[in-house]
């Protein structure tokens, strides 16, 4: 439910909190974080590191079958996973072109690239798909988890499913992993949209046998409609992206993986050496779910930051107020419309914001037409190809090193690796992308 504040109330929330009147005029910010904790001091949270442990065993048990229903990720055994690539062109260009002073590698974890579904979603989202299907199976005495996984290609396992519905409410990318798996395993699946939601993301989800459902409000109103018309079904399934442990822990186990990488190539994460990632931020599971699995295994030698939209800072007008997921940017006025359709969100978790609180050490928020200009250099120096809202997280190495962050955390800004992670791209068509180009130009 919208409340939007009275002039009164805001110039009251304007005055506890003086950073409101630059988000509300939609001006660029950074807010650093004053609540968050050393990882030792950490509230007692509902997950763990032994959780995400458990989430990556899952994994690598269903990659035989991922192996057998997807063919681009035979070479890999199954695995969904994206590159790490060093972007020096792009950290010149950030230099001319932004006048960013980055003085430590500039690394692009690109989940742009992910095997399937071509975005960051399908790591929370094939994971929570997968997980309802393994507990389905084992109740129905199909499989152990000791079994050979490749069997849930087995028809045995379609006829199973074909009698369980999964529904989501998505901005697009959650839409498309979920939609792309559940179709798959012979679910049957609706997607609830918002009006923000790109026409080529609609159109490929009923290429896959996907029921999609279009509303002309944001992705709030999708996202409540969708959990009251699965819910109502027997069998359905709701995977709720304002309050799931699952997508957060699907997201999590993405922290193992850049381990390895980072170790093989030669990268050293410690109190002298910081690592410094740039998340781009929706309704704050992805980002949260990736910072989680980074903190445990890393703990306070990685530095985290997410970046919302102008018109779109959701989780940032919650962790700053404190009131969390328990209001909207609609409340304080902001129309939340953005090109950024995979982060426009009126509204943060519930479940990811509060542990947020605990682990960012900032926000900043980006206009539109940066999110273009940037995706054109990206394509000019790197040849690398993403969506909008995949660039959010490049303008925040200059961000973080032009604020006082590094001096008061006492870090030599030339030790420090940055790490922007990129969110999507690989399945937008040729004529889009070319359009996303040019507007950059």
């Amino acid at each position: 439910m919208i409340m939007v504040f009275t002039q009164a109330e805001l110039h009251t929330w304007q005055e506890k909190h003086p950073l409101l009147k630059n988000i509300l005029n939609l001006e660029p910010v950074f807010w650093q974080n004053p609540n968050i904790r050393r990882t030792k001091n950490l509230h007692s949270q509902s997950l763990t590191k032994g959780d995400m442990y458990e989430a990556n065993a899952l994994w690598e048990r269903f990659s035989p079958f991922l192996s057998h229903a997807f063919p681009e990720t035979r070479e890999a055994g199954g695995i969904i996973e994206s590159p790490l690539k060093k972007i020096p062109h792009m950290k010149a260009a950030l230099h001319d072109t932004y006048a960013t002073s980055i003085t430590g590698d500039l690394y692009l974890k690109c989940d742009h690239d992910l095997a399937v579904a071509g975005s960051i979603k399908a790591r929370g989202g094939f994971y929570e798909v997968l997980h309802y299907a393994e507990s389905l199976a084992q109740e129905a005495g199909l499989i152990t988890k000791t079994d050979d996984y490749a069997m849930f290609a087995d028809p045995s396992f379609r006829a199973l499913f074909k009698n369980h519905s999964i529904g989501v409410g998505s901005t697009g990318n959650l839409g498309l992993s979920i939609g792309i798996m559940s179709a798959k395993l012979g679910f049957s699946v609706s997607v609830y949209v918002s009006a923000d939601a790109k026409e080529w993301k609609k159109t490929l989800l009923r290429e896959k046998g996907v029921r999609v459902h279009e509303f002309a409000g944001d992705f709030s109103v999708a996202i409540r409609t969708g959990r009251k018309k699965t819910l109502a079904d027997p069998n359905g399934y709701f995977i709720d992206d304002e309050d799931s442990d699952l997508l957060f822990l699907g997201y999590s186990t993405a922290a193992l993986r850049l381990k390895e990488q980072l170790e093989e190539k030669g990268v050293k994460v410690d109190k002298d050496h910081p690592l410094m990632m740039y998340l781009p931020c929706g309704v704050g599971g992805s980002p949260g779910g990736i910072m989680f699995g980074m903190k445990q295994i890393f703990g306070d030698d990685v530095h985290c930051f997410f970046v919302e939209p102008t018109h779109s800072p959701a989780v940032l007008l919650g962790l700053l107020t404190g009131r969390m997921e328990k209001i909207s940017v609609q409340d304080f006025g902001l129309d939340n419309r953005t090109e950024a359709d995979g982060l426009a969100v009126g509204r943060p978790s519930s479940f990811a914001t509060e542990i947020s609180d605990q682990l960012v050490s900032g926000i900043y928020t980006i206009a539109d037409d940066d999110l273009f200009q940037l995706l054109a250099m990206l394509v000019d120096h790197e040849e690398i190809y993403v969506e909008p809202s995949a660039t959010a997280g490049l303008l925040g190495p200059g961000k973080v090193t032009n604020s006082n962050y590094m001096k008061e955390k006492h870090i030599d800004p030339k030790k420090v690796t940055h790490i922007v992670w990129s969110t999507g791209g690989a399945l937008v068509p040729e004529g889009d992308m070319e359009k996303f180009y040019n507007r950059g130009k």
